[in-house]
């Protein structure tokens, strides 16, 4: 009697620690795949800042979403978003704050942008290479400025990081994309990101973006300072784009 031959990746996606024959990590393209699934998330850097845009969807009639938070405060001079499962960002928001408190306390001065990308991205690559553990199923957006400038950089679930002059993520990532190719330019200034940025997220969403379905953080060049958009300026932002 004769069986039908297995698929040919059939095995291979039980384990992180095992390479596919065509040399393939299973369980991190499925986490890739789950941080896909996030809602639509985009940064925007130029010379005078850093800008997060995030979207935020009411899934049930009851939830709260003026207490959903989708962009984090690192440190004074670090924001950051995630895409994909809740549970594994917070995590990684949790550590990549205590790296910044760490680093502080040693060293008493603030964290470098890279520094803290490279220590986040060392954890997030451990958890591909051990049995009995799964990749998190996020990827980071990491936005800062330091002595060097500012710095917009994505780390995906693999542990690479990659630093960025705008980007998308989740699930209008490629489509947000899309309107960052045609509109960026390099000598933008922060208010026009900030602008560019809703515009993106807002083409992807399904319905009229709001201060309710928008968070917004941003940290200034001149400043180095981390802060979230006020409803009253991010109700300004949304008028100026016609929105309200």
């Amino acid at each position: 009697m004769s069986f039908p031959a297995p698929p040919a990746m059939m095995g291979y996606d039980r384990s992180t620690a095992m390479f596919s024959p065509d040399g393939r990590l299973f369980q991190v393209e499925y986490a890739m795949e789950a941080a896909k699934r996030g809602w639509t998330m985009v940064g925007v850097r130029v010379p005078e800042g850093v800008v997060i845009v995030a979207e935020k969807r009411k899934t049930t009639p009851l939830i709260d979403l003026e207490h959903l938070e989708k962009v984090f405060m690192i440190d004074d001079h670090i924001g950051a978003g995630f895409v994909g499962f809740g549970s594994d960002g917070r995590i990684l928001i949790d550590y990549a704050r205590l790296l910044a408190v760490q680093y502080r306390f040693v060293y008493g001065e603030k964290i470098p942008v890279e520094y803290l990308v490279k220590q986040v991205c060392d954890l997030m690559q451990l958890y591909t290479q051990h049995g009995g553990v799964r990749p998190f199923g996020v990827t980071l957006m990491i936005a800062g400025v330091d002595e060097t400038g500012p710095k917009l950089y994505v780390a995906e679930p693999s542990g690479q990081f990659i630093s960025y002059k705008a980007h998308g993520l989740g699930q209008g990532g490629s489509q947000a994309v899309e309107v960052l190719q045609k509109e960026y330019r390099d000598d933008m200034s922060l208010e026009e990101a900030i602008l560019l940025g809703i515009k993106a997220v807002a083409s992807v969403m399904e319905g009229k973006p709001s201060t309710e379905t928008l968070e917004v953080g941003l940290v200034e060049t001149a400043t180095q300072r981390f802060r979230k958009l006020s409803k009253e300026e991010l109700q300004k932002y949304l008028q100026k784009l016609g929105y309200e």
